[in-house]
């Protein structure tokens, strides 16, 4: 086991998260969103989120709004980055399933991504 009690590295993190149920990485995936946002800052979350997962701005408000989110509560901080309210993260796990055929595969690349926070989690 290494420092995350999970996996010594990323690449056993991924094929760990691979053996997980869509249910449990969803889970994961929501409570890292939330904690790493009161760590790292909100920003910092919607930015590694949607590099992780290829999401350009139109498809994050797409994925946003179809998980459940309220479209009007997205905007823009005063360095022009894409903000959510944090209590709302959550609405991306399920819109990126309702949008990606390959979802799956973009939650544990965002996981395996934020493979180094999970020990400060």
């Amino acid at each position: 086991m290494g420092a995350s009690g999970l996996a010594s590295t990323p690449t056993e993190y991924r094929e760990r998260l691979r053996e997980q149920t869509d249910q449990q990485l969803d889970t994961w995936v929501a409570e890292l969103l939330r904690d790493v946002a009161k760590r790292r800052g909100l920003a910092k979350v919607v930015a590694d989120f949607r590099k992780t997962t290829r999401l350009d701005e139109k498809g994050f408000r797409r994925v946003f709004a179809r998980g459940g989110g309220a479209p009007e509560t997205i905007g823009l901080d005063g360095g022009g980055q894409l903000l959510v309210p944090t209590i709302s993260l959550h609405f991306l796990v399920p819109g990126l399933r309702a949008e990606a055929p390959d979802a799956r595969d973009r939650l544990i690349s965002y996981l395996v991504a934020s493979f180094d926070e999970i020990v400060y989690v």
